[in-house]
């Protein structure tokens, strides 16, 4: 039992940052104010974007994001 609750709250953690990530993230654009990212040729602003950037490197993309989102506004 111990195993699953340890596996299951960073899991838990997780998911509940990408969804609160997407939902902001498309609350701002609705507003029209995007939360955007851009280096080189990557540009960062949609959503979804943001969502699976999350899900994917969330170590990297969920400061990223707060970071991005703070400077706007």
């Amino acid at each position: 039992m111990r195993s699953y609750v340890t596996t299951l709250i960073p899991v838990v953690v997780l998911l509940a940052t990408v969804l609160w990530v997407y939902q902001d993230a498309s609350a701002q654009a609705r507003r029209g104010t995007p939360v955007f990212f851009s280096v080189g040729s990557v540009e960062v602003s949609k959503p979804a974007t943001w969502a699976l950037g999350c899900l994917c490197a969330w170590i990297v993309f969920t400061p990223l994001y707060l970071t991005c989102r703070r400077v706007k506004g």
